[in-house]
């Protein structure tokens, strides 16, 4: 798509104008819902979804039974996830730190909302105090409407723009589908694999099958904390970039914190290789060969550890109970078979250099581009 003539095309020499959002938008802001009129979760009585400022599923507050807004509309968050923009197509109930923009008449609610989101991350607010964004913040914001002189051709214009960023986001919505469904596929397979008759194969301790390199750990200092390019790992992955080392080659690394663990909100288990820094909230192992490393992180990710942590004001897996999770040991053959399946979902469903991860990665990369090129209008002089 060659940008200037696709654009000089669409606009066929018509200008476009510059106006303010409250112009074009009626804007509202959030309120509290009553208590008697709030459900946690959705009943056929409280059916219409009470939405925050947060991100995607994060933004669902709850459920009422009384929409405040009817018709298709964005939200756009004031407080957090500042400038975060939605498109609303359903009677929805917004809360308090949550901005509302009504369409009026010539407007194509979805030209506005890519609009919108070319500038989600510009908005100025005050740092004084909890940044914030406001109805005065947002009702002055420049928007462009192309051919304003003829609404119907500008209508046609906005629905063509829709058409072309429609077709990237919806191919991104497929993948995002399809890679969901592999990663299902990959659970299931995953727990099959690793799940053994009694008496098909012996149990070992984890200690028996690894070598525990904790004791070599050393806190670091502050001389040695100074910016390099060793990665320095914690309980979920690389904390921070490191100028010395204390371990080299392959490992396997476990997350130490019980919070992490039961909360399994990051890998409880990874593996990593090369010149590496472990604080203590991480504990090495080392294996003899990479089926027997993989092996185990798979099985690890693939267990509930519970049982295995201590402590109540700061539960934690120590050592002694990391040595004693009982592991199926299968043949070294078995192990390699199930490593070399598992690997394959893994890198199809978590890899972000190949796979369909990379691929989202590149759609989105593919829409943005054209989603800023399509609606960069050329703005008036003094504007610019």
């Amino acid at each position: 798509m060659n940008e200037l003539s696709f654009m000089d095309k669409l606009l066929d020499g018509t200008e476009t104008k510059w106006v303010e959002l409250d112009s074009v938008f009626d804007i509202f802001a959030g309120g509290d819902v009553p208590k008697k009129s709030l459900s946690k979760v959705e009943t056929k009585e409280f059916n219409i979804p009470i939405l925050s400022n947060g991100i995607g599923d994060r933004a669902l507050y709850g459920w009422t039974n009384k929409a405040k807004i009817e018709q298709p509309s964005l939200t756009i968050s004031a407080r957090g996830t500042i400038g975060w923009t939605n498109f609303v197509d359903k009677p929805f109930f917004p809360i308090v730190r949550l901005l509302v923009l009504t369409p009026r008449a010539g407007l194509n609610l979805k030209y506005a909302y890519y609009f919108m989101k070319t500038i989600e991350n510009g908005y100025k607010v005050p740092p004084a105090g909890i940044p914030q964004l406001t109805k005065p913040m947002v009702k002055g914001v420049k928007f462009p409407i192309p051919c304003p002189e003829n609404p119907k051709k500008s209508l046609k214009i906005q629905a063509e723009i829709v058409r072309i960023l429609d077709t990237f986001t919806e191919l991104t919505t497929e993948l995002t589908t399809e890679l969901n469904a592999r990663k299902k596929q990959y659970n299931y397979y995953r727990d099959q694999l690793l799940s053994f008759e009694e008496g098909e194969v012996e149990w070992k301790t984890l200690g028996e099958l690894a070598e525990n390199l904790d004791s070599k750990r050393k806190p670091i200092t502050s001389g040695l904390r100074d910016a390099g390019d060793i990665p320095y790992y914690g309980a979920s992955g690389i904390v921070d970039y490191v100028k010395d080392y204390i371990f080299d080659g392959d490992f396997l690394l476990v997350s130490e914190d019980g919070a992490n663990l039961l909360a399994r909100s990051t890998p409880i288990a990874f593996s990593v290789s090369g010149k590496s820094w472990v604080n203590n909230h991480a504990h090495v192992l080392k294996f003899e060969t990479y089926a027997e490393r993989r092996y185990v992180e798979y099985y690890l990710n693939s267990i509930d550890l519970t049982p295995y942590i201590s402590g109540a004001a700061q539960p934690k897996l120590n050592q002694k109970n990391l040595n004693g999770i009982s592991i199926p040991n299968p043949s070294p053959e078995e192990k390699e078979r199930i490593v070399t399946i598992l690997d394959k979902f893994d890198t199809l469903t978590h890899s972000i250099s190949e796979g369909l991860p990379r691929e989202i990665e590149l759609r989105q990369k593919q829409y943005e581009y054209y989603r800023d090129m399509l609606l960069s209008f050329p703005k008036p002089e003094v504007a610019a």
